[in-house]
């Protein structure tokens, strides 16, 4: 299974795949993106099962992303995790009504980040 992380802070990025690859799943391929644009020019190339995405990101924001990718005939099956600063519950409904099936605000714990990845992906904790 692949995913796509999408985060413009390269230590955030780093963070988050060398939690996920720690996470016990060695069926899992870890691509990254340091920005909305370059995840537009990377999904042509793979087919991914999850996108865990930043919102606040210079030039297409994860919000936007995800807007996207629901939108699009060849993407829209892609499962979408907002990971966020943006704790607001105005924020949460946001993501959610764009097409985010989870939600997560940093600072976080890495067994939250696994659990809503296991359960994002459909697979049992």
């Amino acid at each position: 299974m692949k995913i796509l992380v999408v985060e413009d802070s390269t230590s955030m990025r780093a963070y988050l795949t060398t939690m996920i690859e720690g996470g016990g799943d060695d069926a899992l391929e870890i691509i990254e993106a340091s920005s909305g644009f370059e995840a537009l020019k990377i999904l042509p190339h793979h087919t991914f099962q999850a996108i865990l995405t930043d919102i606040n990101m210079p030039d297409i924001n994860g919000l936007e992303l995800v807007s996207f990718l629901k939108n699009h005939p060849l993407y829209r099956f892609f499962l979408n995790m907002v990971i966020t600063t943006e704790s607001s519950e105005e924020d949460r409904k946001r993501a959610a009504s764009l097409g985010a099936e989870e939600y997560l605000v940093k600072p976080f714990e890495v067994s939250d980040l696994l659990s809503k990845l296991r359960k994002l992906l459909g697979v049992a904790s």
